[in-house]
C-alpha cells in the first residue's frame, strides 16, 4: 500500500491498522509500522501525519490505556506478520532549554494538549539533554536491560530520529464497515472489550451509497416484471384469436365456390 507522508516520503512497506471500539465511546487508534528503516519518520513528521488524517499523536491518560495499546501492538506484531523491532513515537515531548536533569521530567507535555500526568518511563529515563521527544519501546529481540525488556516502556530520544508512530482519533459515530474480523482484548487490567479492526477505503463508502438505493431498485424491478407479464399475456390472447378468424374466412369462401359449381 503506497502512503504519502507530509515530508513527501513514500514507501510500499507500511503496515497500518485503525482500531475502533464497538461501543463507539472510546478513541480510535492507528499503528503505523514501516518495515524499511529508511522510511520511518521524525517526531514532527509523525505528528503531521496523524493531524492530516484528523487525529493526533498518541497521548495516554492512564495505565488502562497503556495496557490497551500494548495489547494492540501484540496483535500487530504476533508471529507470522513479519514485524519485529521498531519503537513508536507517542505525543509526549519537552520544549524547555537549559533545564537541570532534576526538573527535566516535569517539563514533558502532550502535543495534543492533554493534561494527563500518567508516565511509563523505562529505568533511568528520561535522560534529557538533547533528547526531547518520547518513544514507546518496541524491541522484542533486544537483550533485556536494567529495567527489563525494551517493550512498551517509554524513552526520550532526539526528535529527528526515525521511528514508527501511533495516532489517536475521536470515537467514530458512524464507523466504517470492518474488513477484518473483530477481536477481543482481555489483557489484565484492560477494561475495554469488543475491539473492531477497520480500514477505511472505497468499498465501505460505496456500501453506504448502494444500501439506501436497494428498496428503489426492488420497486423498479417489480414494476418492470409486472409490465412484461401484462404485455406477454396480451400477446398470447392475440395469437389465440387469429387462427379462428382465418379459418372462418376460408370456410365461407369454400361454400361460395361450391354453390357456383352447382
Amino acid at each position: 500500500m503506497k502512503t504519502f507522508l507530509p515530508s513527501g516520503l513514500h514507501t510500499y512497506s507500511i503496515r497500518r491498522q485503525k482500531v475502533c471500539f464497538a461501543d463507539f465511546k472510546h478513541p480510535c487508534y492507528k499503528m503505523a509500522y514501516f518495515h524499511e528503516l529508511s522510511s520511518r519518520v521524525s517526531f514532527q513528521e509523525a505528528r503531521l501525519a496523524c493531524e492530516s488524517e484528523g487525529g493526533v499523536l498518541l497521548s495516554l491518560e492512564n495505565e488502562a490505556e497503556q495496557k490497551l495499546i500494548e495489547s494492540m501492538l501484540q496483535n500487530l506484531t504476533k508471529p507470522g506478520t513479519g514485524i519485529s523491532d521498531g519503537d513508536f513515537w507517542i505525543g509526549l515531548w519537552r520544549n524547555g532549554n537549559g533545564q537541570t536533569s532534576g526538573a527535566c521530567p516535569d517539563l514533558y507535555q502532550w502535543s495534543d494538549g492533554s493534561s494527563s500526568q500518567y508516565r511509563n518511563w523505562y529505568t533511568d529515563e528520561p535522560s534529557c539533554g538533547s533528547e526531547k521527544c518520547v518513544v514507546m519501546y518496541h524491541q522484542p529481540t533486544a537483550n533485556p536491560g536494567l529495567g527489563g525488556p525494551y517493550l512498551y516502556q517509554w524513552n526520550d530520544d532526539r526528535c529527528n530520529m526515525k521511528h514508527n508512530y501511533i495516532c489517536k482519533y475521536e470515537p467514530e459515530i458512524n464507523p466504517t464497515t470492518p474488513v477484518e474480523k473483530p477481536y477481543l482484548t482481555n489483557q489484565p487490567g484492560d477494561t475495554h472489550q469488543n475491539v473492531v479492526v477497520t480500514e477505511a477505503g472505497i468499498i465501505p463508502n460505496l456500501i453506504y451509497v448502494v444500501i439506501p438505493t436497494i428498496p428503489l431498485l426492488l420497486l423498479i424491478l417489480v414494476a418492470f416484471g409486472t409490465c412484461c407479464f401484462q404485455m406477454l399475456h396480451k400477446s398470447k390472447g392475440r395469437t389465440k384469436t387469429s387462427p379462428n378468424q382465418s379459418t372462418l374466412w376460408i370456410s365461407k369462401s369454400t361454400r361460395k365456390e361450391s354453390g357456383m359449381e352447382v
